[in-house]
């Protein structure tokens, strides 16, 4: 069963509950939601590290986070080690960020986002593979710059 931790700030809250209601119908996912638990304003940092540190620490093998724009959570969440957080649009998106980039975090906006857009991509990110290949040599040199910055 694949672990898969999920958070939003306020602007991404309905479209969180909607993915959290659609992947825990699917039998092989357990689904860990770090909040937000409403649309009061909220600080889309402290989520998005929640995530992220699920995800970098190993805990979690896949994280989901939304926001208005996914700009924000795509920052705070690369920020840490062994994070490949990737801020998709579209399917097309989704798709290579696990082929190329072995992404462990999908990012959405929710203002660009519609919800039935969302569970294709979710979908598409959850059961496409790591291509590996020249992929797994450039994803290897990303891992050798976090290191080297201290990440």
């Amino acid at each position: 069963m694949t672990k898969i931790i999920i958070g939003s700030d306020h602007a991404g809250f309905k479209l969180k509950n909607i993915l959290v209601s659609y992947l825990k119908k699917k039998k092989n996912f357990i689904i860990k939601d770090v909040g937000t638990c409403n649309e009061e304003s909220c600080d889309y940092p402290l989520f998005a590290a929640h995530v992220a540190k699920g995800v970098s620490s190993g805990i979690y093998k896949r994280g989901i986070l939304i926001c208005k724009s996914g700009i924000g959570n795509s920052i705070v969440a690369n920020k840490f080690p062994r994070v490949r957080a990737a801020l998709c649009y579209n399917l097309a998106q989704v798709k290579l960020s696990r082929q190329h980039n072995d992404s462990n975090i999908l990012v959405l906006g929710a203002s660009f986002t519609k919800p039935a857009l969302a569970k294709k991509m979710v979908n598409v990110w959850l059961g496409e593979k790591f291509e590996g290949g020249r992929h797994k040599r450039r994803v290897d040199q990303i891992r050798s710059i976090e290191k080297r910055v201290g990440l």
